[in-house]
């Protein structure tokens, strides 16, 4: 079950494919706010995550591996601190695990303005409209909020793939009221939290993410025993990008069949 990031939804397609080639089934609930969901059951995560409780339960699956990606990560660390018998195993893919993006940020600014509502699904046509004109362009306008590297020293780490894939996740791309969400629920994660999931966890970072800080896996792997950190030399945030994202689906795969659901296959 995929705990998707922000902007995302029930769409999302990042990282699925060596998942499915591999004999797993993916779950991905639009989270609060995003695509179909209402934005009632982001009124915690509490809420949000018993919401998750009871489509497992409709679905007659009773244990999952939890993927929780970027803005996903309280989402995904909440369940598995909070149900652990319905958790096999915890991935967090770039995941916030901590305090981000609080009103002192200028992003934090940005995002309120850009992302309300009311004018998130016009932000996202221009950038649409301007990405599907000019990939190369957009693409290295938007590289440095994923990146802590430079256009020029991320060049070796790049695939010519990664331009036509990131216009076709700003296509699908909108944030309804699920940004502003996040903007909340973020914070809401305490390192009580982190302490309660006892499953194995893995911990996937870009060593150059420059949109969640390096000290979120760190702070993660502190807090979470029976986690294991996994830094990945790949250009930035979007870790199935790049030369490197073959070494980020092999060692998830790897991690998933070393925790298998025994009876269930591989949900």
């Amino acid at each position: 079950m995929v705990m998707h990031g922000g902007h995302s939804n029930c769409l999302e397609e990042f990282g699925y494919r060596a998942l499915v080639e591999n004999g797993f089934s993916v779950i991905t609930p639009s989270r609060a706010g995003y695509g179909a969901t209402s934005k009632k059951v982001g009124k915690s995560l509490a809420t949000a995550c018993s919401y998750y409780t009871r489509l497992l339960a409709h679905l007659n699956i009773e244990k999952v591996h939890l993927l929780a990606i970027s803005a996903g990560g309280p989402s995904g660390i909440y369940f598995a601190a909070h149900y652990p018998e319905l958790v096999a195993s915890l991935t967090l893919q770039s995941a916030v695990t901590k305090e981000w993006l609080t009103p002192r940020d200028k992003e934090y600014k940005a995002a309120r303005f850009l992302f309300r509502p009311k004018v998130e699904k016009y932000t996202w046509k221009l950038i649409s409209l301007m990405n599907n004109k000019f990939p190369q362009y957009i693409f290295k306008q938007m590289f440095p909020s994923f990146s802590n590297l430079t256009y020029d020293e991320a060049k070796s780490k790049l695939n010519k793939e990664d331009v036509e894939a990131m216009r076709k996740m700003n296509n699908r791309q909108l944030s309804g009221y699920g940004f502003f969400i996040d903007l909340i629920q973020v914070n809401e994660i305490s390192s009580k939290d982190l302490q309660a999931v006892s499953c194995p966890t893995l911990i996937m970072h870009s060593k150059h993410d420059g949109s969640v800080p390096l000290e979120h896996p760190y702070y993660a792997n502190e807090n979470i025993r029976s986690s294991e950190l996994c830094l990945l030399d790949s250009w930035g945030h979007l870790i199935w990008l790049g030369k490197s994202s073959e070494e980020t689906d092999i060692n998830l795969i790897k991690f998933l069949n070393s925790n298998q659901i025994l009876g269930v296959g591989k949900y």
